[in-house]
């Protein structure tokens, strides 16, 4: 930390030339519209170069902190063909021809006089093109009393900060399942933002802007260990595993900001919509892993979608350092703001209880710490909280601060047996396992509503029916891979029939007490898109040889 303190004050001090003279580096700018991918406008080495669209405007931004005059002029050291350009600054414009030159030069624009504090912008536009390129400018020189104490960003770095809204919790908390909702604003939905509803110790949570055809919810879980890059360099007792994931939701790997598991779903999330998200944790103490599964709900359908279920190896924990944050990943437009509304935070406890989170403390990223963005906010709006960034606008908010909002008393209604891929889903499982059974690996006699059942013993006593209380022995397995997730061994078990899974209920009657029989029940009649146990993936079609010893009303 005191290395990377002593960098930024050396990058000031090259940038404050005397108490009343800045520079203002022509790489921290911003065009509108944005460079494309294929041009460089902004570098260290250039300042602003290969400005030859017309119709873009360069900006620049700065905090004035005491009023005064102010005189600008441009600073070149590359050559300047001529071109007539127009730069607007607190109310004034001012033309000026860009004289031809290969050397060093200074531009004197003009003087202005700023009347409050507050942020203001320089922006140049073309008049008349001549040559190639419209201006190069290395730096912008201001002078006066109102650059007493001025801030602007002095690192090439243009995102604006990051900002977070963080959940207390009492660290005795067994919080198994995070719900949380977002609403992002007209206008506020930039290219390359990222609004995160339910971020945790091992993951984040939210809706992507990732260009401007495509959206995208994303769920990512983090590898165990301090690989921070590379993927490949992570063991594998480290690393997390998909368990599970939903219809169209692509998964694969990612690095560079930590290391982890990814899946996203493309989807058209709008502006001005609520959407909900919850995260559940599914732990395993006795091998110290946790299963966390994404959902996210599609209000066109009106159901939940799984996204992904990721094993975390390492871990074992409930959920953990709960928080939400907004994003700005590219900082080609860090210039505009961005805001979104994060509400109906609730966390259900291991207990099947849920709790509403009325309070969130603020905070920003590494950008926001280091002074070089101070434009970002967080507040309370109705019964939401809120975060925004960009704009250039004061802050309103100081780091670690506070907020209170009112209850919604609006407990999550979360029904995920009725899922947005059930149909999907179910012809999946159809299909796995017809195979099945072409391959020989499972023999059925007949099947009932999807569920797939062999008769290995009729029985001779009482018929079964659903409203008994049975007695069985029985074993479960995976189809997937014929791994046995729960079995009784020396003494029967006893269940109500009719609050079992689905499967039961429709294969158990088939036979009579003392028989036995193999059920096949596909995912959506099992447990669906939940994970049920450490041992239960989501979507899985299971197994069960089943022998009923007794049923009773």
């Amino acid at each position: 930390m005191t290395r990377f303190l002593l960098v930024c004050t050396c990058c000031f001090f090259v940038f404050t030339l005397s108490a009343q003279t800045v520079l203002i580096p022509a790489y921290t700018g911003y065009a509108l519209p944005a460079e494309k991918e294929n041009i460089q406008l902004f570098s260290i080495k250039a300042g602003l170069q290969n400005w030859v669209d017309p119709q873009q405007k360069i900006s620049w931004f700065f905090y004035v902190k005491n009023p005064g005059e102010l005189q600008l002029s441009l600073l070149t050291n590359k050559i300047n063909t001529g071109s007539t350009i127009e730069i607007a600054l607190a109310g004034k414009a001012f033309k000026i021809k860009l004289l031809s030159s290969a050397a060093t030069k200074k531009t004197t624009v003009g003087k202005v006089v700023i009347t409050d504090t507050g942020f203001y912008s320089i922006t140049i536009s073309s008049i008349n093109k001549v040559g190639k390129s419209i201006a190069n400018i290395q730096s912008l020189e201001l002078k006066g009393p109102a650059t007493e104490g001025m801030h602007f960003n002095p690192v090439e770095r243009r995102n604006a900060a990051s900002v977070h809204l963080k959940y207390p919790l009492a660290d005795s908390t067994k919080a198994m399942a995070f719900y949380n909702e977002i609403m992002v604003p007209a206008g506020a939905d930039h290219l390359y933002s990222y609004y995160m509803a339910c971020g945790f110790k091992r993951g984040y949570f939210g809706i992507q802007v990732n260009s401007p055809t495509e959206r995208r919810v994303i769920f990512s879980v983090w590898d165990a260990g301090n690989e921070a890059i590379d993927r490949s360099k992570v063991p594998d007792s480290n690393k997390v595993k998909l368990l599970a994931k939903g219809y169209n939701v692509v998964a694969n790997d990612f690095g560079n900001e930590g290391t982890g598991g990814h899946s996203h779903f493309v989807y058209p999330w709008k502006t001005e919509e609520k959407y909900q998200f919850m995260v559940f944790a599914l732990t395993d103490s006795a091998k110290a892993s946790t299963i966390y599964s994404g959902y996210f709900f599609i209000p066109e359908t009106g159901k939940w979608k799984l996204i992904a279920s990721f094993r975390a190896p390492k871990d074992g924990n409930y959920l953990q350092n709960l928080y939400s944050f907004s994003e700005n990943f590219w900082g080609i437009n860090g210039q505009l703001e961005r805001k979104a509304y994060f509400g109906n935070q609730w966390i259900q406890k291991s207990n099947g209880r849920w709790e509403e989170l009325l309070t969130s403390k603020f905070s920003y990223d590494a950008t926001g710490k280091a002074g070089h963005r101070i434009d970002y906010g967080a507040g309370v709006e109705g019964k939401q909280f809120y975060l925004s960034h960009g704009g250039f606008k004061p802050a309103n908010i100081l780091f670690g601060q506070s907020l209170f909002r009112q209850p919604t008393s609006q407990r999550p209604n979360v029904d995920l047996n009725r899922n947005s891929d059930s149909l999907v889903q179910a012809k999946i499982d159809e299909e796995t396992i017809k195979a099945a059974v072409s391959k020989g690996i499972i023999d059925t006699t007949g099947n009932e509503s999807s569920v797939y059942y062999h008769i290995v013993k009729q029985g001779d006593g009482k018929p079964i029916i659903v409203t008994d209380t049975v007695t069985v022995y029985y074993k479960g397995s995976l189809l997937s891979d014929g791994s046995i997730f729960d079995q009784t061994k020396e003494k029967p078990a006893t269940f109500p029939l009719n609050r079992l899974i689905k499967g039961w209920q429709l294969a158990v009657p088939k036979i009579n007490v003392g028989g036995s029989i193999k059920v096949i029940i596909p995912s959506g009649l099992a447990y669906g898109i939940r994970s049920r146990s450490k041992d239960i993936p989501a979507n899985s079609v299971l197994v069960f040889d089943i022998e009923v010893l007794d049923a009773r009303q």
